[in-house]
């Protein structure tokens, strides 16, 4: 579905800089769940912003479904299916909930009659829709409220491939648990391929493969089951935690 070759991005105006990604090369595929982590600084949120068109690389070439995208905006690259959670989402002032959601869910091709777009998704995400819905999105809402607004808009898109940075950030234990159970259905939804950073052991478990980039780099890539024990092991402070028990 998508294919990274010789990815190289060194940020404008600084090109004697070390890159932040130097050399990518990934294929994913539809109907595969992958996992993104390693090491803060490591270039996993300039990836993803690299796939959506937000940053250009500086050499290489993206192809999604066989087109060649690597000039293409993010509304372009949003047209073909590809859709982007943010890290730290940004805030719309002016818009309300239940707005962004309709816009959402019109970019999918579904109705956009006004009577409750994105209901649901605001549900699976952990917020009541009443309460939600009629707020605007701005320096009104928390980090995690944002975080959760922006994921069930991604949902509602109903995105061929969607991209999802770290989407357990500033989320409450019980709301986590409910993306938990909607990742686990996304896995389960033919066509499609979902694109996951983080470093949360749950999330690391749910994937078919991990990814794993330091240093601009991918170090490892492979199935769960022959990384996952590698990689918590590596993990620094859960070292600290066992020789502290």
């Amino acid at each position: 579905m998508l294919q990274l070759k010789n990815i190289t991005y060194i940020p404008e105006g600084d090109k004697d800089a070390n890159p932040v990604l130097q050399d990518i090369n990934l294929t994913l595929e539809r109907n595969r769940f992958y996992v993104i982590t390693g090491p803060n600084g490591g270039g996993k949120s300039s990836l993803a912003k690299i796939i959506m068109g937000i940053y250009q690389p500086t050499s290489g070439k993206i192809f999604f479904e066989g087109q060649d995208i690597t000039e293409l905006s993010i509304t372009e690259r949003a047209s073909l299916g590809i859709g982007y959670a943010f890290q730290q989402p940004p805030r719309f002032k002016g818009i309300t909930v239940e707005e962004l959601l309709r816009l959402s869910t019109r970019k999918n091709g579904q109705s956009s009659d006004g009577n409750g777009a994105g209901c649901n998704f605001l549900y699976d995400v952990g917020l009541c829709p009443k309460d939600y819905e009629q707020r605007e999105v701005n320096a009104s809402l928390s980090g995690g409220e944002l975080k959760r607004i922006e994921i069930a808009s991604l949902l509602s898109r109903n995105c061929r491939l969607a991209i999802f940075d770290e989407p357990e950030a500033g989320i409450d234990l019980w709301s986590f648990s409910r993306l938990t159970e909607i990742f686990t259905n996304l896995k389960k939804k033919d066509g499609t391929c979902t694109v996951i950073i983080s470093h949360q052991e749950r999330i690391l478990a749910l994937a078919d493969e991990v990814i794993v980039l330091a240093e601009g780099q991918v170090k490892e890539k492979g199935d769960k089951e022959d990384l996952l024990d590698g990689i918590i092991n590596r993990c620094d402070c859960r070292k600290d935690c066992v020789e502290r028990a």
